[in-house]
């Protein structure tokens, strides 16, 4: 686990749904309610958190703070990935919070595991296969199913674009 954590702002939430799903602690922000202007709350709000941003005014708002952001350039995700692996992000495969609402996830009681499979009717019993990862908040289960690979060479890509970007620089930070 790590003490890295994140608010992504409405432009990054692909970027959010993989922070997540490599362990980081990640706000997204059409996720949160909140009462008045979106990009003021994520400047005075969550100071805990880096502010992931693609808005350049915003990310000179908070600068201008002293609000740690950090400014994405890229609108490919695994090239936004790429970029805040200069904070010192790893992209690995974690099953440790949910990538819907970012909740940590358990592994599920039998009852669960069968109440989820009943209701995406899931024919076969994932728990003899399987291990399972359950976020009682959404009641979704996971598991690393044939998708996984696909993850694996993804993030194979995002890391030869990280390689790429400690040659020529990417993204603009205020830490």
């Amino acid at each position: 686990m790590s003490d890295l954590k994140f608010i992504c702002d409405r432009m990054l939430k692909k970027l959010a749904i993989w922070l997540r799903i490599a362990g980081y602690d990640t706000l997204y922000i059409a996720d949160l309610e909140f009462d008045g202007d979106e990009d003021t709350y994520m400047v005075y709000n969550h100071k805990d958190r880096i502010l992931l941003t693609k808005d350049k005014e915003l990310f000179k708002r908070s600068k201008a703070v002293g609000r740690p952001v950090f400014l994405i350039r890229s609108d490919d995700v695994a090239e936004q990935m790429a970029e805040v692996m200069q904070l010192g992000v790893k992209f690995e495969l974690k099953m440790e919070r949910c990538s819907v609402c970012n909740t940590p996830l358990r592994k599920p009681s039998d009852e669960e595991a069968l109440e989820v499979m009943r209701r995406e009717g899931i024919k076969e019993d994932l728990r003899r296969r399987y291990e399972l990862w359950y976020c009682e908040r959404c009641k979704k289960l996971y598991w690393m199913g044939s998708h996984w690979r696909n993850m694996v060479k993804f993030l194979e890509r995002v890391e030869r674009l990280s390689n790429e970007c400690k040659t020529e620089g990417c993204g603009t930070s205020n830490l």
